[in-house]
C-alpha cells in the first residue's frame, strides 16, 4: 500500500495499491466524521461501514468504494476541515487527491461507458467548444438559453449535460480578439505589471468578467498584458481523470506564462498573473506543482493570484507605505446591500475572503454566504449529478433567499448559474460589481 498522491510514483496507477489505500483512509475518515456535513462521499461511506457490526472499512465492496468516489465532486473543503492532511499529521490523509487518483486509475483503465466518455468529451474540450460556440453564438445560444427546452433536452440525452443547467451564452467577440483591438487607460501612474489568464469561460462565454478586470486595474494603475498562447487550464480533464490530456494543456500554460514572469523581471517588474475564476486559480497554484512539477510550474504557481486577492495585496502594500491603496472614489452604482458567496475552490486557497474585501470597499453592506453550489468544476453539469448537486446547493441558497440582499455577488461563473437557477437572480462578479460603482459603464 502506498500513501502516495504522487503520479510519478510507480505504484500511483496501480489499482490493487490503491484500493489498499481506499480502505485505508476510509477507515480514518469513518473514526473522525468530521468532514459529514460536506458532501454525500462521507453519510455513504459512514452507512456502508455502519452496516458491519466490527465496522470493517476492507469489507467494502468495490463498487462501494467507487460509489464514495463517484459522490465526491472536489469542492476541496476537506483541506479547510481535516486535521489529518500532509504537512500537518503523520497519518497524511488527503481525500480530495485520493478521489482523484480512483478516477485517474478508473480512467487509464478504460472502465468508462460510452455516455460518460461522450460527456467527458464535451465537457472537456473547452477550447473547441468554445470556438465553436462563438463563431456560431447566435444559433448555439438559442439552442442552450432555455433549459429543459427540446433542444437541451436532446444535448442531455446525447451528451449528457443537463437540460436544468443554467448555461452562459457564447459572446460572438472572445475576450482576446477585445483586448488585442483596446488601447491601454491607465486611470492613474502605472504602479504594476500582471499578465491576465482569463480562463475559457472569460475567453469565450462570461467576456463581461474580463473585460471589467482590465477596467478596475487599470483605473487603480495596473498595466495588463495577455500572453499567449494560451488554453484551458485543464482542469475538467484533470477531474474525468485523464492526467495525460492535463499535462498537456497545463505544459502549455506554464511555457508561455513562465516566458512572461521572466521577461517581466528582467525589465525590473514585481510580475503577477492572476485569474479572475477561483477553479482554475487552484490548478494552477496547486496542481501544476503537483502533477508537471519543475521550475518553471513552481515559478508560475508562485505568481499566481486570483483577481481579487490581487487588488486587496496592491491596497494593503500601497495603505503600509502609506498611501491610499486603491481608489475609493465610488461615483457609480453601488447597492446597498449585496449577498457575496464564497466559492470552494476559493476558500481552500487559504487566502481569505478577498472578494468581500475588496467589493466592501464600494460602501454596500455584505451578508456572506460561504456554502457550496454543488456545481464544482463541471461535476454539477453531468445529468446524472444533478438531483444531489440541487441538494448540496440547498444551504446556500437557502442563505441567499434569507439575506434577500439587493446584489447577489460570486467569482465563479459557473456557481452563479446555479444560483440563478435556484433563485432566478443573477449573481455579478466582484469585479462587475466595482466596476459598476466606479461609474465604469459596461462594454458591450
Amino acid at each position: 500500500m502506498s500513501t502516495t498522491y504522487d503520479p510519478f510514483n510507480p505504484k500511483y496507477f496501480d489499482e490493487a495499491d490503491l484500493r489498499e489505500e481506499m480502505t485505508r483512509v476510509y477507515d480514518l475518515c469513518h473514526g473522525c466524521r468530521l468532514c459529514f456535513k460536506f458532501c454525500s462521499s462521507f453519510p455513504t461511506l459512514f452507512d456502508y461501514i455502519d452496516e458491519h457490526d466490527d465496522q470493517d472499512a476492507a469489507k467494502l465492496t468495490t463498487a462501494q468504494q467507487d460509489q464514495v468516489v463517484d459522490e465526491c465532486f472536489q469542492c476541496k473543503l476537506c483541506y479547510i476541515n481535516c486535521p489529518y492532511i500532509p504537512g500537518q499529521h503523520e497519518w497524511e490523509l488527503d481525500f480530495p487527491r485520493l478521489m482523484m487518483r480512483a478516477e485517474q486509475v478508473a480512467y487509464k483503465n478504460h472502465k468508462r461507458s460510452l455516455k460518460t466518455k461522450a460527456t467527458d468529451l464535451a465537457l472537456g474540450k473547452t477550447d473547441l467548444t468554445g470556438k465553436i460556440g462563438s463563431a456560431t453564438a447566435g444559433v448555439t445560444n438559442k439552442a442552450i438559453a432555455t433549459p429543459e427546452s427540446l433542444p437541451r433536452r436532446l444535448m442531455e440525452s446525447t451528451v449528457g449535460i443537463s437540460s436544468q443547467r443554467v448555461l452562459p451564452p457564447y459572446q460572438k467577440q472572445r475576450f482576446s480578439t477585445w483586448f488585442r483591438k483596446r488601447s491601454e487607460n491607465l486611470g492613474r501612474s502605472k504602479r504594476a505589471e500582471v499578465a491576465l489568464f482569463p480562463t475559457c469561460l472569460v475567453e469565450y462565454q462570461d467576456t463581461r468578467t474580463g473585460k471589467d478586470m482590465v477596467a478596475v486595474y487599470e483605473r487603480n494603475g495596473i498595466a495588463c498584458d495577455l500572453p499567449e498562447p494560451q488554453v484551458c487550464c485543464g482542469a475538467p480533464v484533470l477531474h474525468q481523470g485523464d492526467v495525460q490530456g492535463f499535462v498537456k494543456s497545463a505544459r502549455k500554460n506554464i511555457e508561455t506564462l513562465a516566458k512572461w514572469i521572466r521577461k517581466a523581471r528582467s525589465r525590473g517588474v514585481d510580475p503577477a498573473v492572476v485569474v479572475p475564476q477561483p477553479t482554475c486559480g487552484y490548478i494552477m497554484k496547486k496542481d501544476y506543482v503537483d502533477y508537471v512539477g519543475g521550475a518553471d510550474a513552481e515559478l508560475v504557481a508562485e505568481h499566481t493570484y486570483d483577481a481579487s486577492e490581487y487588488l486587496m495585496k496592491i491596497h494593503k502594500e500601497d495603505k503600509n507605505a502609506g498611501g491610499e491603496g486603491l481608489d475609493q472614489d465610488f461615483t457609480g452604482a453601488v447597492p446597498e446591500t449585496t449577498t457575496y458567496h464564497a466559492p470552494c475552490h476559493l476558500r481552500a486557497q487559504s487566502m481569505g475572503l478577498k472578494s468581500r474585501d475588496l467589493i466592501k470597499l464600494t460602501g454596500t453592506k455584505i451578508t456572506l454566504a460561504a456554502e457550496c453550489s454543488g456545481i464544482d468544476g463541471t461535476w454539477g453539469l453531468r445529468a446524472e449529478n444533478m438531483a444531489e448537486s440541487r441538494k448540496v446547493a440547498t444551504k446556500l441558497i437557502r442563505a441567499i433567499k434569507k439575506a434577500d440582499s439587493e446584489a447577489v455577488a460570486g467569482d465563479c461563473s459557473l456557481a452563479n448559474g446555479g444560483i440563478t437557477l435556484e433563485t432566478g437572480t443573477s449573481p455579478i462578479h466582484p469585479l462587475t460589481l466595482m466596476a459598476r460603482a466606479y461609474g465604469i459603464p459596461e462594454d458591450d
